[in-house]
């Protein structure tokens, strides 16, 4: 069977289903294949033993690191990709992340554009995803062409409590930007958001911000457990035909562009073995680079105690610090961004203590608060994704670690000075993916990135590659505004062509 559309986009994650959403108005005829199915309205969702503690929701898969130990990735496959599962904080990078910035480690090379350039779709992308937050209270915040339309979510008095802490010590606390509809998301149940799926329930994701909207139009399609496993590419350099196989039955499109949004890792190991005579690098690899310079940044939870503290906060995620965001606080270089995680109940913890009580892990949560640290990690050329026959081989070389160290101790420091005489922190490893990134970047030069700045494959003028894939530097921010930024300003691009000619 084969069909032949306008676009197929492969992915609907963030990146995938913002793209829909720029094009669908042009009237081509769009198919999205998506591997996963939707996420149902089930108990699971807001069980929070079923998720941390007996991995429901984790995909049945393993990958592999170098040395041929497996693991379990975290990385979720299904409609609206990771975003069902995110903490929905949709931050802009700063000016400076567009430049080139020198860290501890080595230098984060600058993009192909200046941060004006993006500006306009960063403000259509926060209607978009119905952002709510508050400009003036981060001084690294870059300058904004419109406020955001909705009011931050609000703090819950325990957490406003150690916003006021750390104000008074000469921090910036500020509000996140979040994408949360925050009485609709508790109208369902009380509990956070972050790492808790959503079925509808308020969170503004991919599906529910994006791909609903290009849905209404008639001429956008989607296809759910459509495993895409093969790019196709012709004589002339075009990708020809799109191989995929739903239902047990093996299929195939043969659109005029495509689109590929699957994912950091998925999206390099898809280009990778589409290798063929023409291009036994793989599709998009004239440069090499295809699966090179993964980034996932470096992170730890980091949980405040105190037997005078009492947290009776649900959801706790409003409110983050970038003070030692552009320096280390003293002039020198960068650390990175503190949020507030979402509220770490005994049920969660249990997740990573299995051999503790949660008796005794509810008298420790009770009078904690917990953060989220967060630094960059810097490109490199030998920190990549590849393909070992049907293995996906990921090979992370952490950069930048020490600038993290650095930033989780000032964080300690911080918050023992404001009243928490006992603060741990956990750094999370690649079970947990951190903002996956880079594997397929955009660049001026085709020796040295597969993508041009409008994110098109270098190699076949009708590939776009649009999720976190062709992200230059990871930053120190959640990543996912960026990509849906970037996601509609490639559709204008894409969609200043007569697509149906």
């Amino acid at each position: 069977m084969n069909s032949t559309p306008d676009i197929v986009i492969i992915g609907s994650g963030v990146g995938g289903s913002t793209v829909a959403a720029g094009l669908a108005a042009t009237g081509a005829e769009i198919l999205i294949l998506e591997a996963g199915d939707f996420i149902a309205d089930r108990p699971e969702n807001r069980d929070q033993r079923a998720i941390f503690q007996r991995g429901h929701f984790r995909p049945k898969e393993m990958w592999y690191e170098a040395n041929g130990t497996a693991f379990n990735p975290g990385n979720y496959y299904n409609v609206g990709g990771n975003s069902k599962f995110y903490g929905a904080v949709l931050s802009r990078y700063r000016r400076e992340d567009f430049e080139e910035i020198r860290h501890r480690e080595g230098i984060s090379p600058a993009w192909p554009f200046p941060y004006e350039v993006l500006e306009p779709w960063y403000s259509r992308a926060e209607r978009m995803y119905e952002v709510r937050g508050n400009l003036g209270d981060d001084p690294t915040e870059p300058a904004h062409s419109s406020s955001y339309e909705y009011p931050p979510v609000p703090d819950e008095p325990p957490v406003a409590d150690v916003r006021a802490r750390l104000k008074a010590k000469g921090l910036h606390p500020f509000s996140l930007p979040l994408g949360v509809n925050i009485d609709a998301w508790m109208a369902k149940a009380r509990t956070p958001w972050d790492a808790h799926p959503n079925s509808r329930d308020g969170k503004m994701d991919a599906e529910t911000a994006a791909l609903l909207k290009a849905l209404e139009f008639p001429n956008v399609r989607l296809e759910t457990n459509a495993k895409v496993t093969r790019l196709e590419a012709g004589g002339n350099g075009n990708i020809e035909r799109i191989h995929y196989r739903k239902d047990g039955e093996d299929l195939a499109a043969t659109p005029k562009l495509v689109i590929l949004s699957a994912g950091a890792v998925q999206s390099a190991v898809l280009l990778l073995r589409s290798a063929d005579a023409r291009h036994p690098k793989g599709l998009a690899n004239s440069s090499d680079q295809v699966g090179r310079n993964f980034m996932n940044h470096n992170s730890s939870a980091v949980i405040a105690v105190s037997p005078t503290y009492r947290n009776t906060s649900v959801y706790q995620k409003t409110f983050g610090f970038n003070d030692f965001y552009l320096s280390d606080g003293n002039g020198g270089p960068p650390l990175g961004n503190v949020q507030l995680l979402g509220r770490i109940s005994a049920q969660v913890l249990k997740g990573s203590l299995s051999w503790a009580p949660e008796w005794l892990l509810q008298n420790i949560t009770g009078h904690a608060i917990d953060f989220y640290a967060m630094s960059e990690d810097i490109p490199h050329p030998e920190s990549r994704v590849r393909v070992d026959g049907d293995r996906i081989v990921l090979q992370w070389k952490r950069t930048n670690w020490d600038a993290h160290l650095e930033l989780v101790s000032k964080l300690k420091a911080v918050l023992k000075s404001v009243g928490f005489p006992i603060v741990l922190s956990k750094p999370f490893d690649k079970r947990t993916p951190s903002h996956q990134c880079g594997t397929v970047r955009i660049g001026n030069d085709p020796a040295s990135a597969p993508l041009d700045p409008y994110c098109r494959s270098y190699d076949h003028e009708n590939l776009f590659v649009v999720d976190a894939s062709f992200l230059p530097t990871s930053a120190a921010v959640n990543p996912a505004l960026t990509v849906a930024s970037q996601a509609l300003r490639v559709a204008d691009h894409i969609a200043s062509k007569d697509l149906r000619a």
